[in-house]
């Protein structure tokens, strides 16, 4: 009988797939930033997407959950960001603005034909087992 000859599994990170696996809140940012519900969130810098997140999760939100969130949608190229100018309420300081790109809006469709799929069949409200 032959050697055996050893087998390498080689695992290649695929991100367009990483676009399906959007969390709950990740999903909430992008939503915020694609259709904002509220004045406030359509000015789409930090502060204004926080409000907009409380108001889609109706709840209070930490302020750096959202700035982290929008930095790894922006590191996974699902969102873009640019500096406006400063403004004197801010005493010069400019506010970083965020949009939602293609690829984003493409993730959001992923996760929503994926969830559509799971719940298919599954009638509301569910009946607990006991």
């Amino acid at each position: 009988m032959g050697a055996r000859v050893p087998v390498l599994l080689i695992f290649i990170y695929n991100a367009d797939k990483l676009a399906e696996h959007l969390g709950i809140f990740e999903q909430a940012v992008l939503l915020a930033l694609l259709r904002p519900q509220t004045e406030l969130g359509k000015e789409s810098y930090g502060r204004a997407i926080l409000k907009e997140v409380q108001h889609r999760l109706g709840r209070e939100v930490a302020a750096g959950a959202v700035y982290s969130t929008l930095e790894r949608l922006e590191a996974k190229g699902l969102v873009s960001s640019e500096l406006g100018p400063g403004t004197p309420v801010r005493g010069g300081r400019p506010k970083r603005h965020y949009r939602i790109e293609a690829d984003g809006v493409r993730a959001l469709n992923a996760v929503r034909t994926v969830t559509d799929r799971l719940w298919a069949g599954i009638h509301l409200p569910l009946k607990g087992t006991r």
